[in-house]
């Protein structure tokens, strides 16, 4: 294994801990998803579409729809809606066939 495969591998165990801690420590599930991004940008890799829907790209805090996040869709877009620090992103949503 290479150190790229390694760092994925690693990137998806953070992404999973920061899923299961959120609801006892939030700041943790952050912290967890701080060090995935760096992590991503060390080692250039580009996030999956799924790692990239869990976290805000304005303050890169830890999403989950319903409790710090609200989701919406509108004109063929996903809008998510940080509670955090008030702010919109927007991902197109697919074609699925």
């Amino acid at each position: 294994m290479d150190k790229k495969e390694i760092a994925k591998e690693r990137i998806k165990i953070l992404f999973k801990e920061a899923d299961e801690v959120f609801n006892k420590n939030s700041k943790l599930a952050d912290k967890y998803v701080s060090l995935a991004r760096k992590l991503a940008m060390k080692f250039n890799i580009k996030l999956d579409r799924t790692f990239k829907r869990k976290f805000c790209k304005h303050c890169y805090s830890y999403l989950k729809p319903g409790i710090n996040c609200r989701v919406r869709t509108k004109n063929g877009k996903v809008v998510y809606y940080c509670m955090n620090c008030k702010k919109y992103m927007k991902f197109v949503l697919g074609s699925y066939k």
